[in-house]
């Protein structure tokens, strides 16, 4: 099908065949002949930047100098836009045009931050619900209307553990522990696929009693269904989505009213249009804004405001519950009051004092290599070869959340780059170094990974 598409395009003289062409990232190395606009619809995606395997590219900005190659226009859409593109916009390097209305001027919609904490302190919670949530749940489904629940965790359970000695099963691949899912009745590397069935007792201790810690969108969907019975649930997250039938048949039903509660991950995020949606609750806003990234208040943000846009999108204005253990948190008040531009402003002042884009370029050098201390040997000896060469800062050898996956330890140099610099100079001398590690004989079984502008 690829390669029918590619010489459709390389034949398409004139734009006599076709005139738009509609694809995910790929698409922007389609040959085409008279390309006039590119339109890159929610170009914050992380999903438009291709880490692995290589070409390690981003769609969004290979886009722009495409264009540029073609004189062509591009359109960089998004209600919640990259604090980078918005930053290009504010510089005067892009256009920017305002929406300050939703289509056909419907409202938006009304945000309502509830307290996880004062509810469990006040033992007013239902499961996993406060009192606000719950009663507009019940509301909502008394008026006939349709409901979304976003939880960004899949599975049943984040995982179990032993009440006696606090044994918790983990991967043997990868440097995580293994998520309950009790559809299968498996625990479940999210990250290699590595699976076992649940163990009768704990294999340390003996004792029977293994417990759930933490829940996911399975666990979510049989609370809903047991405080809720009658109406129809659908759950759409990796698990539930494995193929393109089974995605449709979930969006065809509750876009057709015959499922009520729709219960997903970031999925429902992505530009779902359903006209009966009354309310949207986010169940635990703080497993977003707790990741230690430079740009988790910003993904925070995005995340959910996406997913609030998913409410009254038609008729009559929608209802979006926001549970958090911090209800005073920046990204949940910019939320609640809608001001994206405050939190830009905020945020792009720390990225300035500490050189993180859009104020500098990164270059993340990964090093992957099935011994441990073998890959931090190297990765200390790339560090200290690089700050003696280049004038810029090499902050490393790092090892990342997540040390080993799929068996690999991993460790991470990050190298800034600023953007008065001469690129093509540092580039040439980073490559030097990275190829003279590769040519010894001692590291010949290493993988040595950059990636510019790294997501």
């Amino acid at each position: 099908e690829r390669v029918e598409t590619f010489l459709r395009v390389r034949e398409n003289k004139a734009g006599k065949e076709f005139k738009v062409v509609l694809g995910a990232r790929s698409a922007i190395f389609l040959p085409f002949r008279d390309l006039g606009l590119i339109i890159i619809d929610e170009e914050y995606e992380q999903s438009y930047k291709q880490a692995d395997p290589a070409p390690r590219y981003h769609a969004r900005d290979a886009a722009i100098m495409l264009a540029d190659m073609y004189g062509a226009k591009v359109i960089l859409g998004s209600a919640t836009p990259s604090f980078e593109s918005y930053h290009n916009a504010r510089s005067n390097k892009y256009g920017l045009v305002l929406l300050d209305e939703r289509f056909n001027r419907i409202t938006q919609p009304e945000i309502i931050i509830a307290d996880i904490r004062e509810a469990y302190r006040k033992k007013q919670m239902t499961s996993y619900f406060t009192p606000e949530l719950f009663s507009l749940m019940e509301e909502t489904l008394a008026e006939d209307r349709q409901m979304i629940l976003f939880q960004n965790r899949r599975g049943f359970s984040l995982y179990i553990e032993c009440f006696a000695c606090s044994w918790i099963p983990s991967c043997i691949h990868c440097d995580v522990s293994l998520t309950y899912h009790k559809n299968q009745h498996k625990l479940i590397c999210h990250y290699c696929g590595y699976a076992i069935g649940v163990p009768p007792r704990c294999p340390e201790c003996s004792d029977p009693q293994l417990v759930t810690r933490g829940f996911g969108t399975e666990k979510l969907e049989e609370e809903v269904s047991v405080l809720l019975p009658g109406y129809s649930i659908a759950r759409m997250d990796f698990d539930t989505t494995r193929t393109r039938r089974r995605y449709e048949r979930i969006i065809r039903d509750f876009e057709g009213g015959q499922t009520r509660i729709l219960i997903g991950t970031q999925i429902v995020t992505k530009g779902l249009d359903f006209d009966n949606v009354g309310l949207v609750g986010v169940l635990h806003a703080d497993n977003l804004l707790n990741f230690p990234d430079f740009r988790s208040f910003e993904r925070s943000y995005q995340l959910m405001a996406q997913v609030a846009g998913r409410a009254g999108r038609k008729d009559g204005r929608g209802k979006v519950v926001i549970q958090t253990t911090n209800p005073s948190h920046p990204v949940i008040q910019h939320i609640h009051s809608g001001d994206f531009h405050s939190m830009y402003m905020s945020q792009m002042e720390e990225r300035q004092a500490f050189q993180y884009p859009p104020y500098s370029r990164l270059l993340r050098i990964n090093l992957r290599h099935e011994n441990r201390e073998f890959v931090d040997k190297a990765s200390k000896q790339l560090a200290e070869n690089l700050r003696k060469v280049i004038p810029v800062p090499v902050m490393g050898p790092q090892s990342p959340i997540i040390g080993r996956i799929q068996r690999m330890q991993l460790m991470n140099i990050l190298v800034k780059l600023p953007r008065s610099a001469r690129m093509a100079d540092l580039k040439k001398l980073i490559k030097k170094e990275i190829d003279d590690i590769r040519s010894r004989r001692e590291y010949r079984k290493l993988f040595i990974v950059p990636d510019v502008d790294p997501v």
